[in-house]
């Protein structure tokens, strides 16, 4: 390069990009668990898998009907149980690294009670009670959804009972990486003492969320592999929305203020802390009742006038629900505590009829911002939780994946490698309309990457990876982006940290423009697959990337202002 002013030949110099990186540890607190029991496979920590079973066997019932109630219709015309060879009620579907310290046996919900029925008066938070399994987080994640009923019978279709053509199966629907699966099971749950092992409803004879449960277990492979997660996983899986994660030591100003356009707008929300450092897999109470480690349900908020007028004038409160169907909070606002005395009558009586049942309790905002260390949200829409517009939105959405010795290049800390990870060209043509701000020049867009099937490969050791992506502006390249681009251009935008969950999201404002993203690992040479969704508010049209090594148009409508091709580069290199 040459000093426009001083004529003579310098070196160019290197950009260095700092890569922010957290760790988000999973909750998987369990009731009740044997005193003494370090072979606890649900709640102790396993770091040695071994492989599952194999439920790949040539089924000819599976394979020739295409639906459940195909399935269903024949197995009534029959007059025989449907019994799920792709699920069998063994060992190997409840466990993979070590034995569970009881007997099983597998009964259907006949054979436990007199009168058993799927949803008895509407699905609600109630029939959900935690059972041995350490999968708070998921129970959370059902909770919030009982909320919403548009969104309860999308995971779980209501036409199914116990009395009207009953043949012993049952079907859930999730989505999963852009698509929604219908999980078929039978109706044999795991038993000890004709008492329900995992997850059982408040009522004796219920058992919608029993078998949602084992059908969630059947889709990651067994029921073990559902010990410990982040609520944001599951929420997920039921909606197919957008998620948002919070570290309450930096939560912005307006929290509540998000916290209540999330409720408004259907949204999952869920909270926890984080478990000690020195302790990262057992769930401790802290002196107020909480438990560390452990997932609850956020599902109401509301603000009460105080009845002697102070600084503040109102205070604003937080209902938080325990999956063990018990509160322990000892704190202010708890239902024996002396502050109900501190708001009117009609206030009073209104909170308490929200509170349906003994696992929910209120708690103050503020007591919530001190006692929280993290929230989690799942927004059904990339809408903002501080604009109270909504907004159109289209998806793009791209599956890619990382592969050893070719594109699995790693973080910006890996300059030598990090330009194979795969790239994805993204065309912004519009920016937004901000009638408040006619000077404002800019584009919305929502990316999430997230990564595939890692809980479903736990069984042979997989964990999460850390993950994140970074957002480079084109300068005119069509082809793959080479090292040298990346040495000396510093990135247009990117994800606050790479973080160790299964997606990662970022919202950004970003002048019209051809922009490249890339997806990574944080360290280089991590094999895996993803999914790359990239959501757009404003109508544009698309066109397809010319004169690249492998183009993957995405097909989305032609409106899409949002276009995104693969820019991978597949070398002929192999790490061994």
């Amino acid at each position: 390069n040459e000093d426009t002013h001083t004529g003579k030949n310098i070196a160019k110099m290197s950009l260095v990009e700092e890569t922010s990186v957290k760790v988000a540890l999973e909750t998987e607190a369990s009731p009740d668990v044997p005193e003494g029991k370090t072979d606890y496979p649900f709640t102790a920590s396993n770091s040695i898998y071994t492989a599952i079973l194999s439920r790949n066997e040539a089924v000819k019932d599976a394979k020739r009907l295409k639906n459940f109630l195909e399935l269903r219709d024949k197995y009534v015309h029959k007059k025989v149980l449907f019994e799920d060879p792709l699920f069998p009620p063994n060992d190997s579907s409840l466990w993979y690294s070590s034995k569970f310290p009881i007997e099983f046996e597998w009964k259907r919900p006949t054979e436990i009670c007199d009168n058993p029925q799927f949803i008895i008066d509407g699905a609600s938070r109630t029939d959900i009670c935690q059972g041995e399994l350490g999968d708070c987080w998921l129970l959370a994640a059902i909770a919030c959804l009982t909320l919403n009923d548009k969104l309860l019978y999308r995971v779980i279709p209501p036409d199914q009972s116990f009395t009207e053509n009953y043949a012993g199966i049952f079907h859930f629907q999730f989505w999963r990486y852009g698509e929604w699966v219908d999980v078929v099971v039978d109706d044999r749950i795991p038993t000890s003492n004709n008492q329900l092992v995992f997850t059982k409803s408040f009522r004796k004879n219920e058992f919608w969320s029993a078998l949602l449960e084992k059908a969630y277990a059947k889709l990651h492979g067994s029921y073990e592999a559902l010990k410990g997660g982040n609520t944001l996983e599951a929420m997920e899986d039921f909606t197919g929305g957008v998620t948002e994660f919070f570290e309450m030591s930096e939560a912005p100003k307006e929290l509540y203020k998000i916290m209540k356009k999330a409720l408004e707008r259907g949204s999952l929300m869920g909270c926890s802390i984080d478990v000690s450092q020195s302790a990262p897999h057992c769930e401790t109470e802290t002196a107020n009742g909480l438990v560390r480690g452990h997932a609850y349900s956020i599902t109401a908020l509301e603000e009460c006038d105080k009845l002697k007028v102070t600084k503040d004038t109102k205070i604003r409160l937080v209902q938080m629900r325990n999956p063990w169907g018990m509160v322990l909070w000892k704190g202010p606002w708890n239902a024996k505590s002396k502050e109900w005395s501190t708001i009117s009558s009609s206030d009073k009586a209104r909170l308490k009829k929200k509170t349906v049942e003994t696992s929910e309790t209120w708690i103050s905002f503020e007591d919530f911002k001190k006692n929280f260390t993290k929230l989690e949200i799942c927004n059904l829409t990339p809408d903002t939780l501080l604009d109270d517009k909504s907004h159109s939105w289209t998806v793009a959405v791209n599956e890619g994946r990382w592969v050893r010795g070719s594109s699995a290049g790693g973080c910006r800390n890996f300059p030598d490698t990090f330009w194979t990870n795969p790239q994805y060209r993204m065309r912004l043509y519009e920016e937004d309309d901000d009638p408040d701000d006619p000077e404002h020049v800019a584009c919305t867009v929502m990316v999430a990457l997230m990564q595939k099937g890692r809980r479903k490969d736990r069984s042979k050791g997989a964990k999460l990876y850390t993950i994140g992506f970074s957002i480079y502006e084109m300068i005119g390249s069509q082809q793959h982006l080479q090292k040298d681009f990346f040495l000396y251009n510093a990135s247009k935008a990117k994800c606050k940290s790479y973080i160790n969950l299964r997606e990662v999201s970022e919202r950004f404002c970003l002048p019209p423009g051809e922009y490249v993203i890339i997806p990574s690992t944080f360290d280089p040479h991590e094999e895996g697959e993803f999914i790359l969704r990239v959501f757009s508010e404003k109508n544009s049209t698309s066109e397809e990337t010319e004169n690249t090594i492998r183009s993957d148009q995405i097909e989305v409508s032609k409106w899409t202002r949002v276009s995104l091709s693969s820019l991978s580069l597949s070398l002929t290199c192999h790490w061994h």
